[in-house]
Order: structure tokens, then sequence, then C-alpha cells
């Protein structure tokens, strides 16, 4: 038997004919809403972006342009859309992920970028803005750089700034540097090393402008999802201790290290940590400490910036 037959309240357009055979460009986008609908029964969430998606990753192009699909391509989607609703990560399955505007190369073991952190990177930015002028480059270090994509999306809309990102797993290490070559070539210095070690860039202590950091925060058995807790590295995702708290607190001392006066500290956390993270600030030496929200309006952000001179 098909697996596809096993999905509850399956269409019947995807048990039918479909395999093996190539379909005419109304056959297909039949097909593809139809995988949507399974994709719908088996749980995942925005089924039929996840199956438009899919489908434009077989054909190489838009739905609007796609004239049909062959058997081969036909079978491929089919076997993409069974993986997905086993909930294996949309990301994956293209190796594929966007994070303000830029496309991302995703691989299996490295965390996968959220969408709610292009919120905090937009903070990152505008802090690095801000002291961007003629003959003035910012320096902006990503500590827990993960994939890249914060760093290489300051690299893009902060062009004058120079960008140190620091990753402690090797695996993400080098997506990094290849996510941020692909989009910044030359801009960013990607470094392997444990980035809340005060060893770690301690030639630039005292002279960061902006620190911007989604460290891992997790507290211990709070993953929301199945396919976080499934498919995510535990590395980047609890954040150590029953609070989540023991990496972020760490971040907050290594950024009051590194920040120059009236330097800026960027950091993602859990929404219940925002307290605890401003009281750490402050008893670091920062002068000021708010906390940022997300688009969903939850508590996602730490701003910290360090006492002028």
């Amino acid at each position: 038997m098909d697996p596809l037959l096993d999905w509850s309240q399956a269409p019947l357009r995807l048990r039918s004919g479909s395999i093996g055979r190539p379909l005419a460009r109304h056959a297909f986008r039949r097909l593809v809403h139809d995988a949507g609908q399974a994709l719908r029964a088996a749980g995942v969430g925005s089924p039929d972006n996840n199956a438009r998606v899919l489908a434009e990753h077989v054909v190489g192009t838009s739905l609007v342009m796609c004239e049909g699909a062959s058997a081969e391509q036909v079978g491929r989607f089919l076997a993409l859309v069974e993986q997905r609703a086993a909930r294996v990560p949309l990301q994956h399955l293209t190796g594929r992920m966007w994070f303000r505007g830029l496309e991302l190369v995703c691989r299996p073991g490295v965390f996968i970028v959220r969408p709610e952190t292009e919120v905090v990177a937009g903070a990152a930015i505008g802090a690095a803005q801000a002291v961007e002028e003629p003959g003035r480059r910012p320096l902006v270090v990503d500590l827990c750089t993960g994939s890249g994509a914060i760093a290489a999306a300051l690299a893009v809309e902060v062009p004058g700034s120079r960008v140190i990102a620091v990753e402690i797993d090797p695996a993400a290490a080098e997506l990094a540097r290849e996510n941020c070559r692909r989009h910044a070539p030359g801009r960013v210095r990607v470094l392997r090393a444990n980035a809340t070690a005060p060893s770690a860039l301690a030639k630039l202590d005292g002279l960061a402008d902006v620190v911007v950091s989604n460290p891992p925060y997790v507290p211990a058995g709070a993953v929301e999802d199945e396919e976080t807790e499934r498919y995510d590295p535990d590395l980047a995702l609890y954040g150590g201790g029953a609070d989540g708290l023991a990496v972020p607190l760490a971040v907050v001392r290594r950024a009051a290290a590194l920040l120059r006066p009236g330097g800026v500290l960027v950091m993602e956390h859990d929404p219940g940590q925002g307290a605890a993270l401003r009281g750490a600030a402050l008893a670091a030496g920062f002068g000021q400490a708010v906390t940022g929200a997300d688009l969903t309006g939850r508590d996602r952000y730490l701003r910290a910036v360090t006492e002028s001179a």
C-alpha cells in the first residue's frame, strides 16, 4: 500500500493515478491543492503554503508560471508531501529558509531560524544604523550565531558595518560561513568558539558598538512543538538549568565586557525570562535595560545599553 493511504482523510486524487504520470498545468495545480488538504489532515501548520512551496521547489518555478509537471517531478513532489506529513521540517526538505528577505541554506543538525528572530535582528540593525556615519563603521558581534542568519542580515542591511559572528558548534559555524559568504562576501568573520568564554574575542573588549545574540534559552522540558523537539539540536535549544537562563546570563556578562560605553546589547529570550534578564543586565553594569516584544506581542528580547563614558 502506498504510504499516502495511511493519512487520515487524505484526498482521493493523491491516491489515484498521479504517481508515475506527467500532469498538465491544471491537473498539477489540483494535485497541489489536494496535497494541502492532506497536510492539513496530518496537522501541519500553513498546509496550503507548505504544499505550494514543495511544488515550486520540485518544478523550479512558481505555480503561476508552471506549465505542468513530469512524471519524475510528480513522484518527487508526492514523496516530499509524505515526509512533510510525517513532520519533517519544510526547510529540511527544500534546503532553504528565509530571513528578512534573504534566502539562506538550511541543513539538518543546525537550528532553523524563526520569524520572531527577524524582530530581534531588526532591533540590532537599528542600533548599528544609529552609529553608522561617514568614516564610522559600526562593530557588531553576533554571539551564538547558529546558521549566521542575523550576521548576514546585519551585513546586508548595514553595509558599512564590521560583523564578527561566534558559534561553538562546528556544523553550524560552517553553515554560517556559507550563508554569510553568499550574501555578504568578505564582510562577516565567523569564528568557532565558545561565545561566552572571556577568551573569545578578548582583544575586542570595550570596542563593540552592538552585541546581538539568539542564544539557547529554552527552559528544561519547555519545547513548544514536535518538529522543534525532533529536529532542532539540543545545543541550540536549551539554555541550561530549569529556567533556561544559564547561557543567556553568560551572554549578558560577556556582552558587558565587549561593548563600548553607550553600546547596545540585543538578545532574544523566552517570554518568561524578561524580568530576570533585565535585572541581570543592570547588575552587570548596563545603565538601561528594557524588554522588546515580537509581532505576537510576547516578550521576546532584551535591549540593554551600557553606561556612557
